[in-house]
């Protein structure tokens, strides 16, 4: 990493704490004037003196008279230690504040001890190298390695704050497309709790313990034995589609962690029978992302195109499909 990487910092912001705020802690004082930056990240400047009160260090908890001078330098370290490579993004959408990439399947996010490089990580620090000083390089939430699709990466710490305080408070619009075993019927909402599995750490469970998740289907495409769903993200947990879909006993084509054994429809064509046994990933795709942008506020919505194994995947169902139906209307 370049040494210019390792400390940043900008002229000092300032902003006048109002007069009805006498006698309320500096800290929480602070936060309402800069609400850019999160309370743990404002505290931890405030101890390092890079947050003063009329040009004075304060500590957090000091009462506020109101009427001083609240004087704050941004400095920010390098958080994100993983080498620039050059690995091609297709992106979305972009701005001074904001990237919006289509990730490809097979990418994985975040570098770790079995993928140290190549990782999405690693293709934005060459794209920008100042994300390197954002934790995670601006990332606010994730893609499983095997499934494609939108995501939304910041490039600042401002823009970083507002989208991850966005998506807790679930204003995030997140739609996926799922292709699932069995021809349901309806769509319906999924509201069971999510966490680790207790004896299999790879994987999540449903458990009564687990933290809150809900995810809204509906029915886009059915098929003999087969259905293509639009999933709504309501919360955000690990594999929450995945373990869902697996939940109503509608897992998800392909899955290899919870899809189970394979099963092919009773009479399916050999073009429909190579497609599902050549299915490896889960048959699943973040289609659109829909967010106020962090800065202004504005709505910004992008859609990626399913990849073309899903595209194959469903062209091989509809044939299916119609060819059955074609062979009930010749009997009748």
């Amino acid at each position: 990493m370049s040494e210019n990487l390792e400390t940043e910092s900008e002229s000092p912001r300032q902003a006048i704490v109002p007069d009805s705020a006498a006698g309320r802690r500096f800290d929480a004082v602070l936060a309402e004037l800069f609400p850019e930056f999160s309370r743990s990240k404002l505290s931890e400047w405030i101890k390092s003196g890079d947050v003063l009160l009329n040009g004075e260090p304060a500590r957090g908890r000091d009462p506020v008279r109101g009427g001083e001078v609240a004087s704050l330098t941004v400095v920010l370290d390098t958080q994100t230690h993983a080498e620039p490579e050059d690995i091609p993004l297709d992106i979305l959408y972009e701005d001074e504040h904001v990237f919006v990439i289509n990730k490809p399947v097979g990418l994985v996010v975040h570098p770790g001890a079995g993928n140290p490089s190549g990782t999405l990580v690693n293709a934005l620090l060459f794209r920008d190298p100042g994300l390197a000083v954002l934790p995670r390089a601006g990332i606010v939430h994730r893609l499983d390695k095997d499934t494609s699709g939108v995501m939304v990466v910041a490039r600042t710490l401002q823009a970083q704050t507002a989208l991850i305080e966005q998506l807790a408070a679930r204003d995030v619009h997140r739609q996926y497309v799922a292709v699932v075993v069995g021809a349901l019927v309806s769509g319906g909402t999924a509201d069971a709790p999510i966490e680790r599995h207790p004896r299999d750490r790879i994987r999540m469970a449903v458990r009564e313990d687990g933290k809150e998740a809900v995810t809204h289907y509906r029915l886009r495409e059915r098929f003999r034995a087969h259905t293509a769903l639009e999933c709504r993200l309501e919360t955000g947990r690990t594999h929450q589609i995945r373990v869902h879909m697996a939940h109503l006993k509608h897992a998800i084509v392909g899955d290899p962690l919870y899809g189970g054994a394979l099963k092919l429809p009773k009479g399916a064509s050999d073009e429909l029978v190579a497609q599902l046994r050549g299915f490896k990933r889960q048959a699943l795709h973040a289609e659109t992302l829909e967010f106020a942008h962090p800065i202004t506020g504005e709505p910004v919505r992008n859609s990626a195109p399913l990849p073309a194994d899903m595209v194959a995947l469903l062209d091989a169902l509809r044939d299916d499909t119609r060819h059955h139906a074609e062979l009930e209307r010749g009997r009748r």
